[in-house]
């Protein structure tokens, strides 16, 4: 079965193509908006590309599979849309010309719900009420997808934790935060101060390895899926408990201060960060009992698992994923 990733060289697209290196009979045709070298593979770029180029392109790849891993989290507002919205139009558009019969797998993102309310697990039939561009643009994407025709399944990811979690989430942040301040020997920074933004809001996380394998198995599924599926821990978790955890994993001796109501994260190197929309949306969890049903997916790794696997892959090679 041949399988083409795009946005593989991301967070989540390198896990999807680590999990399926390791699968028997699946090719994986290299695709990518760098051909720099010999052999780099095929050019795509979705925020660039006109449908009739891309679908020249899918083409010679010829897939069975499609998983879309690309998408902008940050950024401005055209950013945002040329990325998550233009992008899966162009795909859909070009699958359709070249690759009508391939599944296509698009990573959605929790963030198109929108404030939950407290204590609920919202299921796919919830309502939309996305705040800020990043959840509409990704909102509008999940509509190009599952209006295309296509066989065709969007996956709502919670928030990726795990091995390689980049600096631009929240526990990549604090992960490199706390390396910054020496935190990695028992006895460092026993006077350090992480100073961090209000922690009080609960997000629903689940590991990026979860995610893959979610991913994998959508793609290789018989048969149709439900159009979207939420993939994310099942659980609300208070991110001060998370940052807590992380700290306790990464052996810090200092403090951390909170200042409550303002999103990001202050360390001695005076990184900064946060989500704008963070304040406004205080609560997230995902109900995941469609993926169960549809693909026979559960999150496997607990939240500590996760941790002591981004703690130990920040001190290794500067993080790199593998």
């Amino acid at each position: 079965m041949r399988v083409l990733v795009l946005g593989r060289t991301g967070y989540l697209g390198r896990h999807v193509v680590a999990h399926l290196r390791g699968l028997p009979d699946t090719q994986l045709p290299e695709a990518g908006r760098s051909t720099a070298g010999a052999g780099a593979g095929l050019r795509v770029d979705l925020a660039t590309d006109s449908p009739d180029r891309l679908a020249k392109t899918l083409a010679e790849a010829a897939p069975d599979a499609v998983i879309n891993c690309a998408g902008a989290t940050a950024g401005d507002a055209v950013t945002l849309a040329e990325v998550n919205t233009r992008g899966p139009a162009v795909l859909c558009a070009a699958l359709r010309q070249a690759a009508p019969r391939a599944r296509l797998v698009h990573l959605g993102s929790a963030a198109e719900y929108g404030p939950g309310e407290q204590g609920t697990k919202v299921t796919e039939t919830a309502a939309t009420r996305p705040l800020g561009p990043y959840g509409a643009t990704k909102l509008a994407g999940t509509a190009v997808v599952t209006a295309s025709g296509l066989d065709a399944v969007v996956l709502r990811v919670g928030n990726p934790v795990g091995p390689g979690a980049p600096p631009t989430g929240l526990p990549g942040r604090v992960a490199a935060l706390l390396r910054e301040t020496g935190a990695a020997e028992p006895e460092a920074g026993t006077g350090a101060v992480l100073r961090l933004g209000d922690l009080s809001a609960y997000r629903d996380f689940v590991d990026a390895r979860d995610v893959a394998r979610a991913a994998v198995l959508a793609a290789l599924a018989a048969g149709p899926l439900p159009p979207v599926l939420n993939i994310g821990g099942g659980e609300a978790v208070r991110v001060r408990d998370l940052v807590h955890l992380l700290a306790r994993r990464a052996g810090f001796g200092g403090r951390l201060e909170e200042a409550a109501g303002a999103a990001g994260a202050t360390g001695a190197a005076g990184a900064t960060g946060g989500s704008a929309r963070s304040a406004a949306v205080s609560w997230q969890c995902s109900d995941i009992t469609a993926a169960g049903e549809a693909l026979g997916w559960r999150p496997s790794y607990s939240l500590e698992e996760s941790l002591a696997a981004l703690w130990a892959d920040a001190g290794a090679e500067g993080g790199r994923t593998p």
